[in-house]
């Protein structure tokens, strides 16, 4: 059984890496220019090439933003998962992207200047959005049932803030308008750049997080029993959460169920063990997202449709739908 598991594992890997690579490459031929794998090569190794060059200033940098959000946004839903032990959790439902894209969205509006710091003023926002949740929740100990119920409450106030703003507006700072309408056409290396340093933060953090999301999935009585402080534990995990959310809602904006079925798809496929679970739902999560932007780029030819958009058409009855296939996986009521 252990060496079937280890053999399916590895075919969940191989296979999405492969995937990744063949989307990559389909992303980078969508629009009106379009390079052969030879010519890409030649093009960025040996010689310049006009239409490589034009191809590695405009497209990479989205496809790279994409590839990045979406590994970001799929660990931050495993790690809140973990934390409130149902696969219907994510940083969206506890109002933590709303309250990051508030704070973005104000930045950029007034604040141009702060654009290198809008992760940090947007963790900030997160970050008082889940202090938020959590005071509300909190009745002697953190129930995650408690913290759903208060974190759809406190996201919608949030959603209404910026949505409200934008509105007010008329969405006349590009900038902000980009946060609110999660586009990611016009990014840019300085948005690599900035995702990417993030990004390498959140992963150190997540390889030393992976042991204690293991030990949230014992009850609170057996972690008790063992001397571990489990408030103090998902606390901690919470906010590593709370942090890659913030960062991919501060450069791309609030998409919808990335960070919800990207972890129910990987559990099914490679199991419960974060040590596994968290890279392979950085390597779907990366699939999944530069496929709906690509889908958008390509479905309604030369208009784009946002990849928030395509998530939320597409997302909400395939989650439904792994949701019914999975009545004894992790997440059951009774389990």
């Amino acid at each position: 059984m252990k060496t079937f598991t280890k053999r399916k594992t590895i075919a969940a890997f191989s296979v999405t890496a492969a995937l990744i690579l063949i989307m990559f490459f389909i992303a980078i031929n969508t629009g009106g220019l379009s390079v052969s794998i030879a010519q890409l090569f030649k093009g960025l190794f040996v010689e310049y090439d006009k239409t490589v060059a034009i191809i590695l200033e405009l497209r990479f940098p989205r496809i790279i933003v994409a590839l990045l959000g979406g590994a970001v946004m799929a660990v931050s839903g495993v790690l809140m998962q973990a934390v409130m032990k149902n696969p219907l959790a994510d940083p969206g439902i506890i109002g933590v992207t709303s309250g990051a894209a508030f704070t973005a969205v104000i930045v950029s509006a007034f604040f141009p200047f702060l654009a290198s710091f809008t992760p940090l003023f947007s963790f900030i926002g997160g970050m008082t959005a889940f202090v938020i949740v959590y005071l509300l929740a909190w009745n002697g100990n953190v129930s995650p049932l408690r913290l759903i119920l208060v974190g759809v409450a406190v996201d919608a106030f949030f959603t209404g803030l910026y949505q409200a703003f934008s509105s007010a507006t008329g969405e006349n700072y590009s900038g902000a308008a980009n946060i609110i309408n999660s586009n990611i056409s016009l990014k840019t290396w300085n948005d690599v750049y900035l995702l990417l340093l993030y990004t390498i933060v959140g992963a150190v953090c997540c390889i030393l997080a992976a042991g204690k999301c293991n030990l949230l999935s014992l009850s609170d009585i057996t972690l008790h029993s063992l001397g571990v402080n489990i408030n103090r534990v998902r606390i901690i995990i919470s906010i590593i959460s709370v942090m890659l959310a913030s960062v991919f809602t501060s450069v791309i904006g609030s998409v919808s169920f990335l960070g919800l079925i990207v972890p129910h798809i990987s559990r099914l496929l490679v199991g419960s063990n974060h040590k596994v679970l968290i890279p392979y739902s950085a390597l779907l999560g990366s699939f999944i997202f530069l496929m709906a932007d690509t889908i958008g780029r390509v479905i309604a030819y030369p208009y784009e449709i946002s990849a928030a958009i395509i998530m939320a058409v597409i997302g909400g009855p395939m989650f439904i739908i792994l949701l019914r296939r999975s009545k004894n996986s992790y997440g059951n009521s009774n389990t």
